[in-house]
């Protein structure tokens, strides 16, 4: 008896988009929706733009460009339309009776992407979360989507997660599932807190890898840390987030952690940045952030400015920043907008965490920003014994002994602590 392989058929895909007057962004964001599809396993037959001053309230694009999208797809037998801005319910419904093929937007398909990459139980939760959020007030707007779940073999592209249980039909089982899902999602969060705080008392230094997707930064960490992270050139490579231990000889007694997580992309689904707030503000609580940008990318310069305004809008934008300028082995004219970025950053660095260029370079100057730690020599008083418990959870404490005069202590803290503010009238000696 002779056996089959059997092969997931790809969805044929036609994307939509509206170019508002910036024609070559408009481009450059259809080709990324091409990318997102690809990393969905969907094979894209053809793009269309039209060029509109907005989207159309009702059907989106305008009637002369929907009869011609419904042509082209009774031709080109086309499985499902994506359209490159998020969608209303109305807009959805209009189209799919209009071209008799199923419509979904930017933020479903990235969406699916998620639910297909998470492999934490948090990372699940975290996206089945964002997705119900998304649907909910959509229900209406479904139509076809619900109709055509799993249907032909296909990939089915923006059913996976809850759209396989059929949540979709009852408003009030998807309510209780979000109240579930946050109840979960906050205990989650209630115990990375205390490992926050128990890696806090050990005063490890974090510093956590931002940028665009696809930018190197899984690569990255493993280059640094010797470590063995997910990397493929796929966008949305990395979901969960990261964490390694960069074994570092020159700081006494300390290691630095790094932290990897999802990469950022124009259009990020708000309902994606709310459920993955709490992972975001994990890697974002760091004490350095190293914004990894692909320079070999002619888009360099806009994605490093598409980032810096979601951290500023992650109430990130003050944190120290080292520009990572990565796949300088790439860049046959060296780095894109290199000497643009000189001037408006302070730190900037040209890697290839593939071929190593730059690497120590990089390695030392995040060695140097976390070198400020100092020995002091304490006297604390009997009766300000209450100092003691601050030292014992702010520094580390290298020896205490009880004396006549109080309790003599010898720490070692950051210079940068407030704590030093606190501790400077029993200081004795520092080093």
């Amino acid at each position: 008896m002779e056996l089959h392989e059997n092969k997931t058929i790809k969805e044929r895909v036609l994307l939509i988009g509206i170019d508002t007057g910036d024609t070559t962004e408009a481009e450059r964001s259809i080709a990324e929706l091409e990318r997102l599809a690809d990393t969905a396993q969907a094979e894209t037959v053809a793009s269309m733009l039209q060029k509109r001053s907005e989207p159309h309230p009702a059907t989106y694009l305008g009637e002369g460009k929907i009869e011609e999208i419904r042509t082209f797809c009774e031709e080109n037998e086309i499985d499902l339309i994506i359209a490159d801005d998020e969608l209303t319910a109305s807009q959805t419904k209009n189209l799919e009776d209009r071209t008799d093929v199923r419509v979904i937007d930017r933020t479903m398909l990235i969406l699916d992407i998620f639910a297909m990459r998470a492999e934490s139980s948090q990372g699940r939760l975290q996206v089945e979360l964002a997705q119900l959020k998304y649907r909910l007030p959509r229900l209406a707007g479904l139509g076809k989507s619900l109709s055509r779940i799993g249907g032909g073999g296909k990939g089915g592209i923006a059913t996976r997660g809850p759209g396989e249980t059929k949540l979709e039909t009852d408003k009030r089982h998807i309510n209780r599932r979000i109240y579930a899902l946050q109840t979960q999602i906050k205990e989650a969060d209630k115990r990375r807190d205390v490992s926050g705080r128990r890696r806090s008392k050990g005063e490890v230094p974090v510093c956590a890898l931002v940028g665009y997707t696809n930018a190197g930064k899984s690569t990255l960490m493993n280059t640094l840390c010797g470590a063995d992270v997910y990397a493929e050139d796929k966008l949305f490579a990395t979901l969960d987030p990261t964490v390694r231990r960069m074994s570092i000889d020159q700081i006494p007694a300390k290691d630095i952690l790094l932290v990897d997580t999802v990469g950022f992309i124009r259009k990020l689904p708000h309902t994606l940045v709310e459920a993955f707030r709490s992972t975001l503000d994990e890697s974002l609580g760091a004490d350095i952030l190293l914004h990894v940008v692909d320079c070999s990318d002619e888009e360099a310069p806009r994605h490093i400015e598409i980032v810096e305004t979601l951290l500023g809008e992650l109430g990130a934008a003050e944190k120290p920043l080292f520009l990572v300028l990565n796949k300088s082995d790439l860049c046959e004219n060296g780095p894109i907008g290199f000497e643009i970025q000189k001037k408006t950053h302070e730190n900037v660095f040209v890697v290839s965490a593939r071929s190593g260029e730059g690497i120590e370079e990089l390695r030392n100057a995040i060695i140097k920003h976390f070198d400020t730690e100092r020995e002091y020599d304490l006297i604390i008083p009997y009766s300000d014994g209450s100092v003691l418990n601050v030292l014992y959870q702010k520094t580390k404490v290298i020896s205490a002994e009880s004396m006549e005069d109080g309790t003599h202590m010898k720490i070692r803290t950051d210079a940068s602590f407030d704590i030093l503010n606190r501790i400077e009238k029993y200081v004795v000696e520092a080093e």
